[in-house]
Parts: C-alpha cells; sequence; structure tokens
C-alpha cells in the first residue's frame, strides 16, 4: 500500500495552521486509535459473543447492545489518560465523563456517539461512530454541562468512523472534507477520499416513510412530490433508502449525493425532534456544509443552533444544497 497515511495528513494539515502546538494533532491520532479498536470489536462481534442487548437503557431510554457499552468503554480508555482534554461527553452516559486526577487535563472538550446504528449490528449493517471536538473554555480544567453547551459553529472538528465493508474515517477541521480508509494488514488508515463533495442537486432521498402519517405538511409535500417521479411537478424519477444508520446514510450522500430526514414529527414534538444535536446534528452537519451541501431543522440552520442541554434532540434535514433548500423553502412557505 503506498499513499498518504492519515497521521501524515495531519501532520501536514498541523503544519499549515499558525501557533499549532501539536496538542490537536496527538489528540486526532487517539482517536484515530479508539476508532481502531472499535473496528476490531465491530467486525469480532458475533465471534466474541458480544451481539446481544443488555437488560439496561441508556440515559436516551434506549436498551443498550453489549456493543454499545464496549465502544463506550473503549473511546473512554483511549482518550481520558492523554492529557489533551478537560472532558468528555457521551451519548450513552447522562452526564458529562470526569478525567480522572491522576491525569493531566487538556484544552479540548469531546463529544460522542460510540456506536451510532447500534440496533443493525445483529443484521450486519454498517454502524459507525461520530465525534465533535470543542475548545473548552479559557481557563476551564474541570468542565460542567454547561461548558460543552456550544453552537455547532464553534466545533474545531468532527467526524466519523463507518464500520461496514471497509473501515473508513472521514474528518473535516474546517477546511473541506476527506476520507481515509482502513489497511488491516499494516494496521493504518490512508487517504483514499480526497476532498470529498457533494453534489448540489440529487435524485436519492433517505426517509423512514413508517412515519409519514405523523410528519408536518412540508415533509409529506416534497416526499409526496419525489414518489411521483416523472409525471410530478419535479419532471424526475427519484430513488429512496433507509438504513437507519446515520453514519451510513451521510457516507452514502459524501459519495454519491442524496438528501437525509429525520424529520420533526407529531409524535417527536415533545421531544424536539428524534437525533442528538450535540452528538450527532452537530457534527454530521459541519461535515456536510464542509463538503458543499447543508443542513436544516426545515427551519433554521443546525450549526446555529444554541444548544440548552447535553441530549438535546433535534429534527435534521441535510444532504444536497438544493433539496435541503427547497424543502427549507416549503417549511417557509
Amino acid at each position: 500500500m503506498t499513499g498518504i497515511t492519515i497521521t501524515q495528513f495531519i501532520i501536514e494539515e498541523q503544519r499549515q495552521a499558525k501557533g499549532a502546538t501539536g496538542e490537536f494533532t496527538l489528540l486526532l491520532n487517539d482517536i484515530v486509535t479508539a476508532c481502531k479498536k472499535i473496528s476490531l470489536a465491530v467486525n469480532k462481534g458475533a465471534l466474541l459473543g458480544t451481539m446481544g442487548s443488555l437488560e439496561s437503557e441508556n440515559v436516551q431510554g434506549e436498551v443498550q447492545k453489549q456493543l454499545d457499552v464496549i465502544t463506550n468503554d473503549i473511546f473512554i480508555s483511549s482518550l481520558e489518560w492523554s492529557g489533551h482534554l478537560a472532558g468528555m461527553a457521551s451519548e450513552e452516559m447522562e452526564e458529562p465523563y470526569e478525567i480522572p486526577a491522576r491525569y493531566p487535563r487538556g484544552k479540548y472538550l469531546i463529544l460522542f456517539d460510540p456506536l451510532d446504528g447500534s440496533s443493525n449490528v445483529n443484521v450486519n449493517i454498517s454502524v459507525g461512530t461520530i465525534f465533535s471536538i470543542l475548545r473548552a473554555p479559557e481557563g476551564v480544567t474541570h468542565p460542567k454541562v454547561e461548558d460543552f453547551m456550544q453552537p455547532g459553529t464553534q466545533q474545531v472538528c468532527a467526524g466519523y468512523a463507518l464500520y461496514g465493508s471497509s473501515t473508513m474515517l472521514v474528518l473535516t477541521t474546517g477546511r473541506g472534507v476527506n476520507g481515509f480508509t482502513l489497511d488491516r494488514e499494516v494496521g493504518e488508515f490512508y487517504l483514499t477520499h480526497p476532498n470529498m463533495t457533494i453534489p448540489a442537486d440529487t435524485h436519492e432521498f433517505a426517509v423512514n416513510t413508517s412515519n409519514q402519517r405523523h410528519w408536518e405538511a412540508p415533509v409529506q409535500r416534497y416526499v409526496e412530490e419525489c414518489l411521483k417521479g416523472k409525471e410530478g411537478p419535479r419532471g424526475r424519477d427519484f430513488n429512496m433508502r433507509w438504513v437507519a444508520s446515520m453514519v451510513a446514510e451521510v457516507h452514502r450522500i459524501l459519495i454519491r449525493g442524496g438528501l437525509f430526514m429525520y424529520p420533526l414529527d407529531s409524535n417527536l414534538k415533545e421531544k424536539g425532534g428524534k437525533l442528538r444535536i450535540m452528538y450527532e446534528a452537530n457534527p454530521m452537519s459541519m461535515i456536510v456544509e464542509q463538503a458543499g451541501g447543508a443542513s436544516s431543522t426545515g427551519r433554521e440552520r443546525i450549526l446555529d443552533i444554541q444548544p440548552s442541554s447535553l441530549h438535546q434532540r433535534v429534527p435534521v434535514i441535510l444532504g444536497s444544497r438544493n433539496e435541503v433548500e427547497r424543502l427549507v423553502a416549503y417549511h417557509k412557505a
């Protein structure tokens, strides 16, 4: 295997950043290591007997898979000791994770969903890890919940790992989006998808149509027009996809375009939406926007939202820019 490794790529990015100390680079390397470990745990799940569910629920009220807990522990143990973080927060934990006193503190905060799409592990569908990096407020070494409450525009970095037919890591530091594929024989990620971009137009959309009867009128209108195809007002046929794994859905959009929706509906209204802003919506929105796409709740840009709680939920509509803008316009009509 030849090419640029993720380590080389990150270091070269660091050299272009004025005043860089290397701390952020080392943090990213620790995240890469965590994703390698999780990839191994996911791929060996059935062999190790870790594919089942537990009797416990996470803070979201969702039944935890064994791999939810295992991958959460992997992420924590891979990062807590490094000295680059002031604090950590996980979708699987109600409160932020306190860095043990025996370890030094750094200037960054990380939020993560250790195993997105874990309901799919038993049927061997792609799952992933999502992460978001923020700067800790100046002088804060023991962050509280409010220190994590930063809008998505404040993210220093966002990324995800996809555990599918191959393991990939997709990353943005605000300078475009790049994808890396794990060579298992070498144990290293190589740059395979440089400068990933999302086409502005698409003929694919992804939505869980079992919720159709609960959708608001703008989403009903959009999907109905797509399904009417060439004979309808859009004048062309659309394909519908649904994997029920946000990482897999967003990755497909980065590769060939498309629209992903988990819109507000009458069942979700009291919760505010389905997806968590801090662990899913913000990092994925940063990636999508950096690739030339757009991301919205239907009413506002997701990255502009001021979070109000650690596990806040929001509606999500993201992907090819022209389709997102059309759906936003329907909400305003």
